[in-house]
């Protein structure tokens, strides 16, 4: 495994590999979530490579960029083990200018669900995120569902600027009690964890209601709040892939998202219906 800080070295070591490029973008604290994206990528492409970069521009004031988990080391370790063929590390100043040429997200799907409490998080995402596919020029990138808005919303910006990549989604790895793997797993205590399974078991109840054909949104948002309390919820939402509202549940177009607090920790999960 090649270690490569600079965006100009790893940009002239990979114009000259044969063969795909397969890339999983991640801000490091790895976790089997990652490892399965290591795994898809090998599986798709020849080459792999894995950015490892805390992106700053994508965390709000007062939030946890400060304390968010780094563990350099065991993350080589992780990635070495799983075959990665080239490691990008690079640090902020490789990655931004001072005068800085950036992205905005969408006016109206920029700032819904995630985007209501940390506007301008998405501008932020988006800007790392075509900075990467500029350095690493890949034919895939993969991406977990588990940030479904982040998935649509990179999906819009390479489609709408027309970007020659393929984007692949990757379903969510679950512990085996079915709370969603994060980086952000480590903040919980003990209660907190048990606290934090109200979250999947909302979204198990929900797909449940939809198997029996209750596919009124009210209905299922009113038995997931039930499920979730007492935590404090930040948003429930029903939408389609494109994120619009939806009144019912549309098969094969459906995501249920739930973001809350467990503690002072914000956790998101969702599934696709």
């Amino acid at each position: 495994m090649k270690i490569i800080h600079s965006p100009y070295e790893l940009k002239e070591v990979l114009a000259q590999v044969e063969g795909s490029i397969g890339f999983v973008p991640t801000m490091g604290a790895l976790h089997l979530g990652h490892r399965s994206l290591i795994e898809e990528a090998k599986s798709t492409c020849k080459n792999v490579v894995v950015s490892i970069f805390v992106n700053p521009t994508q965390f709000l004031e007062g939030e946890d960029l400060d304390k968010y988990p780094r563990r350099d080391e065991a993350d080589r370790k992780i990635c070495e083990l799983s075959g990665v063929d080239f490691l990008f590390y690079p640090q902020v100043d490789d990655m931004y200018a001072k005068d800085e040429v950036s992205l905005k997200a969408p006016d109206i799907r920029g700032y819904i669900l995630e985007g209501i409490s940390r506007p301008s998080h998405f501008d932020g995402v988006l800007t790392v995120v075509m900075k990467l596919l500029n350095i690493v020029k890949p034919d895939v990138a993969f991406f977990g569902k588990k940030d479904a808005q982040q998935l649509m919303m990179i999906n819009l910006m390479v489609k709408q600027l027309f970007m020659d990549v393929k984007i692949q989604e990757v379903d969510t790895l679950r512990e085996s009690d079915g709370l969603a793997l994060s980086s952000r797993n480590i903040y919980l205590s003990d209660e907190e964890r048990i606290e934090a399974l109200k979250i999947s078991t909302s979204m198990h109840e929900a797909s449940k209601m939809v198997i029996q054909n209750i596919l009124d949104v009210s209905i299922i948002k009113e038995s997931m709040q039930k499920t979730l309390s007492p935590l404090k919820v930040d948003y429930i939402a029903i939408v389609d892939r494109e994120f619009n509202s939806l009144e019912m549940v549309e098969e094969n177009n459906t995501i249920i998202l739930v973001a809350a607090y467990v503690g002072s920790t914000h956790l998101i999960d969702n599934i696709w219906i």
